[in-house]
């Protein structure tokens, strides 16, 4: 076998033509001159089409390929402008590389696939490219891989959420398709401006499509939605709901603890101060100290056991959903506000102010926690990929890595 056709088939780019293979002794690299093949020359580097050729640019250029073995391989090939009716003069497509890119699309492809596996500095180290180069690739990738399939084509049921991704109040709003799964779109800040963004890109006629939304009951979200989405279902999220009864049942053990405190009964007050994890855990998770705990307050302190029976009784609301759920509901708000204790009497108004999205959410038994589980996958990602300054960069990676836009591996399928 002749050294171009092992070149040939260890570069495997289809419709490129290998003319011949060198090392670089400067370069310490392996250089595969190439070319395209007839099919493939004279087009638009943008939109494809072919076109006029218009000069021969500024000659030959590389792109960097995959390595063979412990070696970085170059391909090198001339680099033409076509003028396109389109887009005007420019550089000529070539079917082993993106447009624009000084890398071919195989390696792009295998270093995308790594940046959702591996820490952005290993990648790096392991490709031997600079740091700054892995977010660049990871973006031109995820928006190589969007234009071919939008991500909000079919939405019906949505979740919406935000997450904080850097220091200093820094927020990611959040939507996910309860159908697929997956993570249709993401961008920077979380107010009503971010929301109306993503129904700007969705469109009137998508938008009349969204049949249930579901979120935490922030104001940002729930108004935003009803003015672009009037017919839709909103869903409250019973987690961050449970979240309110715990915080409520917290507020009471403190207000107990003090006035404990207050009366001089400084043993008391040490019980009482390490019986939360006690108070907030589900009975079943408790440990046999931690149930002899909740023995103790249910003997020693009647108003917070009560709490921790109304935050028990608001987890069966939750569990039983339907109409049985809501009439439980009903049950649980008349007791709340004759419980003479305050965080609960308050809590209960609150509860009242969000009922219609809390019946829905009863009655479709949808909640975030698909978003809660994307937002936590999120954070594992910015962690691996410490070092993102590019926020763009960052939803690129978790578009590839949660929406399904991650590449396969250059030569499998899967």
């Amino acid at each position: 076998m002749s050294g171009v056709r092992v070149w040939r088939a260890l570069v495997g780019i289809e419709s490129a033509v290998v003319e011949r293979a060198e090392y670089d002794e400067d370069e310490q690299a392996v250089v595969v001159h190439v070319r395209a093949g007839r099919r493939q020359r004279s087009r638009c580097g943008i939109c494809r089409r072919r076109c006029r050729g218009y000069d021969q640019g500024e000659g030959r250029r590389r792109w960097r390929h995959l390595d063979a073995g412990a070696l970085r391989v170059w391909l090198e090939a001339d680099a033409p402008r076509v003028a396109c009716r389109e887009h005007g003069v420019v550089v000529a497509a070539v079917p082993w590389a993106r447009h624009g890119a000084g890398h071919t699309r195989a390696f792009d492809d295998q270093t995308a696939w790594l940046v959702t596996q591996a820490s952005k500095s290993t990648v790096s180290q392991l490709l031997r490219v600079a740091w700054r180069t892995v977010g660049a690739i990871v973006t031109r990738v995820a928006a190589d891989a969007i234009a071919e399939r939008d991500p909000l084509a079919g939405l019906s049921r949505i979740g919406i959420d935000e997450i904080s991704y850097k220091k200093g109040q820094r927020y990611l709003t959040v939507v996910v398709d309860h159908d697929t799964r997956r993570l249709v779109w993401a961008a920077p800040g979380r107010d009503k401006a971010t929301l109306g963004r993503f129904f700007d890109a969705l469109g009137p006629d998508r938008c009349a499509r969204i049949t249930h939304v579901t979120a935490d009951q922030a104001a940002w979200i729930a108004e935003v939605v009803a003015q672009r989405c009037p017919d839709a279902v909103q869903c409250a999220d019973p987690y961050h709901l449970v979240a309110w009864v715990s915080d409520a049942l917290d507020e009471v053990r403190r207000g107990v603890w003090n006035e404990v405190r207050r009366a001089g009964s400084k043993q008391t007050a040490a019980r009482l101060k390490g019986a939360r994890y006690a108070l907030w855990k589900n009975p079943g998770d408790l440990t046999q100290r931690q149930r002899a705990k909740l023995a103790w307050i249910a003997a020693a302190n009647k108003p917070l056991h009560r709490a921790w029976e109304l935050k028990e009784a608001f987890r069966r609301v939750i569990a039983v959903k339907g109409a049985h759920g809501r009439h439980l509901l009903d049950d649980w708000l008349a007791w709340a506000s004759r419980s003479k204790l305050r965080p609960f009497v308050v809590l209960a108004r609150r509860i009242r102010a969000h009922r219609p999205a809390i019946d829905n959410m009863l009655a479709h038994g949808l909640s975030n926690g698909l978003i809660e589980s994307t937002n936590t996958k999120i954070r594992l990602l910015i962690r691996m990929a410490f070092g993102f300054r590019d926020t763009d960069a960052l939803i690129a990676l978790a578009m590839l890595a949660l929406g399904g836009y991650r590449p396969n591996l250059p030569g499998r399928t899967n």
